[in-house]
């Protein structure tokens, strides 16, 4: 009997029936938990390395006891905006709330067993994380949740010292009101409204001293006046949201600021803390008007969109989009006059100059001409490429970048390869740079997660625009402006130079052609971005005079002739390359209609489509002039892909993957027509051509690095030890035997 009756007192505790409410109720809020568990425990978007977000915050540039106090604050005000927003809606159910003191206080308490189950959870985690990700020692790993649990008493301490302070104001106001007969009367009207029930049944909760005390009955009290006890302690904690949402949006004002730049996974809180809060606004005022809302609200805002009242689009930096009666029509026939016969033959007898001096400073009369494919994969292949372009070159005696005519790819390669490009023109041109310092790896490998993803947070959703000047043009601050200069400050601004300022060295074959890549979203067509002409490129060989055949590239410098092309900056161009979905912005350029872009790793992943159309159209000149065409491949996913395959295990993964199997296969298919590409390539050319690939393998199979704008210690070590396994020793061999039997046949 004794059992029987613990087991019904515990069954009606208010812990317990608050914990069963939230899976009764506004189940979307729990979503947002489970989004958060699923990203921590390494299930959502593990591949893109989102669980670092909160295991690793980066502040001032470093990981230290300070990003993780941050991240505390964050995981505090995500808890209380739960807490706020679940006592709204939920305390009009629990009715003795109102005639206890300090009720919001004692909410969180019965109300804490979700979030502390989840904390616990987070904490094992994050020490897990630290010591095999982070490599760190069992003393930082006590510092950082030391840190975190600083930060989530900052918060808390702050928000319940604001509570207690409201609290006290409305019990001496109501005290005020109930002792007075008269404005009582006039405040609450003359009506009896009492109560008749609880609401949810409850015998027992817990108070602030953590012990059981038994509900009172509240059904003397009158209805209007326990309403008017919650709304007043509503408002109260509704202006906390409100407080929140000014902090964020006074953070977006500042993030040019290092010290305003908060970690990702910090604003990632804020940000869902806020969605909490919002969700929990339409469903307390809309009640079941919230779909009918939300569905006007699109509608009115798509609207405003349309007619260009409101326009969050990103621009390429450098660009004019004021012109609008200048900007080039998209269509066939508009596209068909940047490639006629004429044109064609003009840009390429600009290349062949180019070609021409590039063999002048060749030591051999017929030169080994080396052509550099790159492939995306955030910032592991970023290290990967930086790593093999540094150790090659340097090991080749410079031979490497001095052979290279032309780099291609997309996404974190290029990332890299033009970054060590830049700093060999700076070389080049009298500058006292040393190419093989780990500085460069360093800075290469930067995080760029963080601003992206804080300025998503402060700028893109919640502040009002702020605006930048590139030469003479204004555009908004966004997370595409983020990224950009964070990259700028982690290469020590190398890259924040404009096309223009690069055009003349690469016309004189003083350093490797760039050609940036991109995809045009509506019809799948890449647009290339470089300092020369190069209509011969918008067809492949043979179509050039077949008008039926639309070209399927956009020579971007023809195009857009009207709108200052080589105003565009390297960082611009690069992040049009990268622009990897949702992380990053499409880039809206102005054409006619208005056409966006992005990542070129949809079309060419790999860098060799590029090169294949180039060499082909060239083939005669090289065949006269050089020994041959070696095609250096540096990629971050193995040439074998059997490592990562789609397996059905689950009914979810039936009903997800037919819907997903395109976007998991996508660069293996790439592969699989790339290498019938080249098999066809190399019988249809008249020199010999060889292709040579290195590849990032990780260590531990199943233990790739992340793709993503952010790499732990352990992934940067694994991304460069890699550099030296089997498989890369032996094509290292090959490649400086290439460059070696060129500089032999000079001599």
């Amino acid at each position: 009997m004794r059992r029987k009756r613990f087991i019904i007192n515990f069954y009606y505790s208010f812990p317990v029936q608050l914990f069963l409410l939230h899976f009764k109720k506004y189940q979307v809020l729990l979503l947002l938990w489970y989004i958060l568990y699923s990203t921590i425990s390494g299930g959502f978007m593990k591949n893109f390395g989102a669980a670092s977000l909160f295991f690793a915050p980066e502040y001032m540039g470093k990981t230290n006891i300070f990003g993780y106090i941050l991240i505390g604050v964050a995981w505090g005000m995500f808890i209380m905006s739960w807490n706020i927003t679940t006592f709204i809606l939920h305390s009009k159910r629990f009715k003795f709330l109102a005639a206890t003191s300090h009720p919001f206080l004692k909410y969180c308490i019965n109300n804490a067993v979700l979030p502390l189950t989840f904390l616990v959870y987070y904490f094992v985690v994050l020490s897990r994380y630290i010591s095999s990700e982070e490599l760190q020692t069992g003393g930082q790993v006590a510092i950082s949740i030391l840190g975190v649990l600083i930060g989530i008493t900052i918060l808390l301490l702050i928000s319940f010292a604001y509570f207690f302070g409201t609290s006290r104001k409305i019990d001496r106001s109501m005290a005020s009101i109930i002792s007075d007969p008269v404005l009582f009367k006039k405040t609450f009207g003359s009506r009896s409204m009492r109560i008749d029930e609880y609401g949810l049944k409850v015998r027992f909760y817990l108070n602030e001293l953590l012990k059981l005390r038994k509900v009172r009955t509240v059904g003397h009290y009158r209805q209007d006046f326990i309403d008017h006890m919650f709304k007043r302690h509503h408002l109260s904690a509704i202006a906390l949201i409100l407080l929140a949402f000014i902090f964020l949006a006074s953070t977006g004002f500042f993030l040019d600021n290092p010290f305003f730049e908060l970690p990702a996974g910090a604003c990632t809180l804020v940000f869902f803390a806020l969605l909490i809060a919002v969700i929990g606004a339409l469903a307390y005022f809309m009640d079941s008007w919230s779909l009918p809302f939300v569905i006007i609200s699109i509608l009115v805002i798509n609207f405003l969109f349309k007619h260009e009242v409101i326009d969050p689009r990103n621009k390429a930096y450098g660009l004019n989009y004021t012109n609008k009666e200048e900007r080039p029509l998209y269509n066939k026939t508009s596209l068909l006059t940047y490639c006629t016969p004429a044109r064609v033959q003009a840009d390429k007898a600009n290349m062949i100059n180019i070609l021409e001096r590039w063999k002048q400073k060749q030591k051999a009369d017929k030169p080994l001409m080396v052509f550099m494919n790159v492939s995306g994969g955030g910032l592991r292949s970023a290290a990967f490429v930086m790593n093999s372009m540094q150790q090659l070159d340097s090991l080749s005696n410079s031979n490497l970048m001095n052979s290279c005519f032309m780099i291609s790819g997309a996404s974190g390669g290029m990332l890299a390869s033009t970054y060590y490009r830049e700093l060999y023109r700076l070389r080049q041109s009298g500058q006292p740079i040393e190419l093989t310092s780990e500085r460069l790896n360093k800075n290469i490998t930067g995080d760029l997660l963080n601003p992206v993803f804080t300025s998503l947070m402060a700028r893109d959703l919640i502040a009002p625009a702020q605006k930048f000047k590139v030469g003479g043009f204004r555009y908004v601050k966004d997370r595409g402006y983020a990224f950009e200069k964070k990259l700028g400050d982690n290469t020590d601004g190398v890259l924040n130079v404009a096309l223009s300022d690069v055009a003349k060295d690469e016309f004189e074959a003083k350093v490797p052609l760039l050609f940036f890549n991109t995809v045009i979203n509506s019809d799948g067509r890449k647009l290339i971005i470089g300092t020369q002409p190069m209509s011969f490129m918008m067809k492949a060989q043979g179509n050039e005079m077949d008008d039926t055949i639309s070209p399927d590239v956009i020579d971007y410098g023809a195009f857009f002739h009207n709108q200052n092309p080589m105003n565009l900056r390297l960082v611009t161009a690069l992040r049009m390359n990268a622009t990897f979905p949702y992380v990053l912005p499409n880039v809206w350029l102005p054409s006619n209609p208005v056409i966006d872009v992005m990542d070129a790793g949809i079309r060419d992943n790999f860098g060799p489509e590029t090169t294949f159309r180039f060499v082909d159209q060239f083939k005669d000149w090289i065949k006269e002039n050089t020994s041959g065409v070696l095609i250096l491949q540096i990629r971050d996913r193995n040439l074998d892909n059997w490592d990562q395959p789609v397996v059905t295990k689950t009914i979810n993964d039936m009903v997800v993957t037919p819907g997903t199997v395109l976007s998991e296969n996508w660069y293996k298919l790439q592969g699989y027509a790339q290498q019938d590409m080249f098999s066809f390539f190399v019988k249809a050319m008249p020199m010999p051509v060889y292709k040579e690939v290195l590849v990032y393998e990780p260590k531990e199979k199943g233990k790739t690095a992340a793709l993503s704008f952010h790499l732990t210690a352990d992934e940067k070590i694994d991304v460069k030890r890699s550099f030296y396994n089997a498989h890369n020793t032996a094509t290292r061999k090959k490649i400086l035997h290439l460059l070696a039997k060129s500089m032999v046949e000079a001599n």
